[in-house]
This record gives structure tokens, C-alpha cells and sequence, in this order.
């Protein structure tokens, strides 16, 4: 196994690990808003607005996640009927557009979504962070998405059979 794929293989498990954690953390606050709310007689605002960001993290974080495990969703079976040199030639064009969507969209637009909030302090409703921060993890999955992508295309240029 190369150094490579050592790195993919662990920026892959700290990935899980975090979605992991984030998830859990979803799952407590949810409870702990029902708990709240039909024992105790009160609603705490700040545990819906947490959950929403955490769903929002999880979302991203699962998209550049399954974009590196190429366990996304795909309609294959045009792709299927292809003879190995253009199943090749079609997973480099593929790897190549979702570098060049994950580069516009979320990396230079994600930062500019992130500074523009940054600069006019907007802060989130009821736990009063500033929404950069929650924005954040667009450029951040967009950037590991580019990463995933240009080692795909490096494993598609070394190897004779597409997987």
C-alpha cells in the first residue's frame, strides 16, 4: 500500500470518526428538545438551531465522504455498456467535472459565502455564532472532494481495470 493511499485511508476513517461524533451529538440534542419539552414542560430554542447545523455538517461531510469511497449515488448502466478503455476515459471525465463543480461551487463559492458572513457579522439566530463558522464546511468538503477526486483520476492513470 502507498503513502497515498495510507493518507486516503485516514483522512477517510477521521471522517467517519467526526460524522460519527456529529451524528451522536444530533441524536442527544434531539432527545434532549423532547425530553425538555414533554417532561420538563419547556423548549429550549437553541437545541432545533444546533441540529439543523449539525445536519448541515453531516450532509456535506457525508457527501465528500461517499465521494471518496465512490459509494455515491450513479446511474450506471450507459457506463456498463462501455468497453474498459472508454469506462476509463468516461471515469476521468466524471472525476474531472466533479473536481471542476466542487472547485466553483463549493470551495470558491463556499469562501466567498463564508467571508461575506464573516465581514457582516451575521450571527445565527439563537446561539449567536457567527454563521462563517457554520458555512465553513463548504469549502473545507469541497477542497477534500478535489483531493478525492485527483486520487481517483491517479488510480484510474496507474491501473489497467476500472473498479
Amino acid at each position: 500500500m502507498s503513502k497515498v493511499d495510507l493518507i486516503f485511508n485516514r483522512v477517510s476513517r477521521i471522517l467517519e470518526v467526526f460524522m460519527i461524533v456529529i451524528f451522536a451529538l444530533l441524536v442527544l440534542d434531539v432527545l434532549f428538545q423532547v425530553f425538555s419539552r414533554y417532561l420538563l414542560g419547556t423548549s429550549f430554542t437553541w437545541t432545533e438551531e444546533f441540529a439543523r447545523f449539525a445536519l448541515i455538517w453531516m450532509t456535506i461531510l457525508g457527501a465528500a465522504y461517499l465521494n471518496g469511497k465512490k459509494e455515491h449515488l450513479s446511474m450506471d448502466f450507459l457506463y456498463q455498456k462501455f468497453s474498459e478503455t472508454n469506462k476509463r476515459k468516461a471515469s476521468i471525465l466524471i472525476e474531472v467535472l466533479i473536481f471542476l463543480f466542487a472547485l466553483i461551487v463549493m470551495v470558491i463559492g463556499g469562501l466567498n459565502l463564508v467571508y461575506t458572513t464573516l465581514h457582516l457579522e451575521q450571527l445565527s439566530g439563537t446561539l449567536r455564532i457567527p454563521l462563517g463558522y457554520v458555512y465553513a464546511i463548504m469549502p473545507f468538503s469541497g477542497f477534500l472532494i478535489m483531493c478525492f477526486s485527483i486520487y481517483h483520476i491517479s488510480n484510474f492513470l496507474k491501473n489497467k481495470n476500472i473498479e
